[in-house]
């Protein structure tokens, strides 16, 4: 469990994400592949985009990806975010496809540029769940 009490808002797995966050809670990042054309994807589409199979499994992907997008919140939306704004926001594009909304730690936000490598870290923020970042890799 995370040091001090986590005060922002938590994540819940639905049926359709379950493995998602049991696999982050083991340090593993999961997504679904399709069985027909092996295309990745996450949870929450039912149809591939590629074949539009519904056929899937869950696979364990590498956590490796680039960064591809991010921005820098100053707007204090929720009240849990005062004292950690600003924040970066970040959209991580992962080797195996899909595009993950994430923060991006280890790394000052001036640091930050798109297609910058970045490898999945697991942020046990309390005892049910875990939180998937990024951090910048080699």
């Amino acid at each position: 469990m995370a040091d001090q009490a986590y005060t922002l808002p938590i994540p819940v797995a639905d049926e359709a994400s379950q493995e998602f966050f049991d696999g982050a809670r083991e340090g593993k990042l999961m997504l679904l592949r399709c069985t027909q054309c092996q295309r990745y994807r996450l949870p929450g589409r039912e149809l591939c985009s590629d074949c539009w199979s519904t056929d899937t499994e869950w696979a364990q992907a590498t956590g490796r990806g680039k960064l591809y997008t991010f921005g820098i919140m100053h707007q204090k939306y929720h009240p849990a975010f005062a004292d950690m704004t600003p924040y970066n926001y970040a959209l991580v594009e992962l080797d195996e496809g899909p595009r993950l909304v994430t923060n991006i730690v280890e790394c000052d936000d001036d640091d930050l540029r798109t297609d910058m490598p970045v490898e999945a870290v697991f942020d046990a923020v309390s005892d049910e769940a875990t939180l998937i970042r990024f951090r910048p890799s080699e």
